[in-house]
């Protein structure tokens, strides 16, 4: 309300300084504050729309497992054994993270690196690049495969960081059929 008034006012102001006698000038300047009110108005209802959003997350589990990043600790159960990754804070992370839990088929590709196929793309927007160590926990963008190193690797512009391996790294190598992804406690 204090925001219509403010704009009437100014509109009057611009009238009076402008001549009343200039019709076209008087149209102009009561189009423009209704204009300017109409804009403020649906960015008001835009920014309610907005909050509410951020406070009412339709995904409250999502919600859950993205708010303290830096905890982000998956864990890969196959073939009877337990594989940890700590993520780091990327939105690839974030973006994995929020689709556990997850059961999926691996593939061994190369001779160093298990690989699988989550259902959604990674955002890769600011993720780090990965530094070729054993352990790496990895997105590779033009395929949109997940990759667990369990060998050393040539690093490359495509291959993305999620985490490292934290506990239970000597299996990675022995995983075959099929895995289930889940946030570790």
């Amino acid at each position: 309300m204090k925001k219509r008034t403010a704009l009437l006012l100014a509109a009057c102001l611009l009238l009076s300084v402008s001549g009343c006698g200039n019709r076209q000038t008087t149209m102009a300047a009561t189009s423009a504050a209704t204009e300017t009110e109409t804009a403020a108005q649906n960015s008001s209802e835009q920014n309610t729309e907005q909050s509410a959003a951020e406070i009412t997350p339709t995904d409250t589990a999502a919600a859950d497992k993205t708010e303290g990043a830096e905890t982000m600790t998956i864990q890969i159960q196959a073939n009877g054994n337990t594989i940890k990754f700590a993520l780091n804070d990327s939105q690839a992370a974030k973006s994995l993270y929020a689709q556990l839990p997850l059961t999926v088929e691996n593939e061994d590709f190369s001779n160093n690196e298990k690989t699988f196929y989550p259902p959604q793309k990674l955002d890769v927007s600011g993720a780090p690049h990965t530094d070729g160590s054993v352990g790496t926990l990895a997105y590779y963008e033009p395929w949109g495969d997940v990759v667990l190193f369990y060998g050393s690797y040539n690093p490359n512009g495509s291959l993305y960081e999620l985490g490292k391996v934290t506990e239970g790294s000597e299996f990675i190598s022995q995983i075959s059929g099929e895995m289930v992804i889940t946030a570790a406690e």
